[in-house]
């Protein structure tokens, strides 16, 4: 019994020893990772409960936008802005408040809208959806140098069509065919023939004398070599 309790004591010695050498690293180690955790968590909680917030404010964009209530939709996308930039739902809200002002006869808001997006968004299709129409405003405002500069950007690579027929909607506006057929042809080169907007885009090339089908020879020769 007596070695028995002698080797007890000498593992609580030990013990004891290691606690006094380790102790306060490991009681530093376990606080740091149980704060870690719980910020985590309350993180996680904050991100749904953010969410959720925005979701409620982008529904009520949504009906506004379906009523066609202008000022509603805008003032709930600028709450949007306000308190949940960031969000993909305050991104889309951008989008939405564009339409609306636009289909309102409110050109500057919706451009406001759309720049906003542009500058602060996050989703890069999302992005690239909003250089496009705010291209087609800036197009329409006869201000091509700003609409040029916003298709400048890179996007996704399946924009890229759709951005080469933007260009060439705005070269051609300028009146500089040559410039506008090539930016078309990039365009029609680029998209997949399933698409139903490359017919589109192939009937701008007929318009303007201009025949896709006459690279195809030279693309499979390119195709053929490689």
């Amino acid at each position: 019994m007596a070695t028995y309790d002698l080797e007890q004591q000498e593992q609580l010695d030990q013990f004891k020893h290691f606690w006094k050498q380790y102790g306060n690293l490991i009681t530093w180690v376990l606080t740091l990772a149980l704060g870690g955790y719980a910020a985590w968590t309350g993180y996680q909680f904050w991100q749904q409960k953010r969410a959720q917030a925005a979701g409620g404010l982008y529904e009520e964009l949504d009906r506004a936008a379906g009523s066609g209530n202008t000022e509603k939709a805008l003032q709930a996308f600028a709450d949007l802005k306000k308190d949940y930039a960031g969000t993909t739902f305050a991104e889309q809200g951008a989008l939405l408040a564009a339409k609306v002002a636009a289909d309102h006869q409110n050109a500057d808001q919706a451009k406001s809208a759309l720049a906003w997006e542009v500058e602060s968004g996050k989703n890069a299709n999302l992005v690239a959806i909003a250089r496009l129409r705010l291209a087609g405003m800036q197009m329409d405002a006869k201000a091509f140098a700003d609409a040029e500069k916003t298709l400048s950007a890179e996007v996704p690579a399946e924009f890229k069509p759709l951005v080469d027929d933007r260009r060439g909607d705005i070269l051609l506006a300028q009146g500089k065919k040559d410039d506008a057929v090539k930016a078309y042809q990039s365009a029609w080169q680029q998209m997949d023939a399933s698409v139903d907007y490359r017919r589109f885009i192939e009937g701008k090339l007929t318009a303007l004398g201009q025949s896709p089908a006459a690279d195809q020879p030279k693309a499979a020769e390119h195709a053929a070599s490689n």
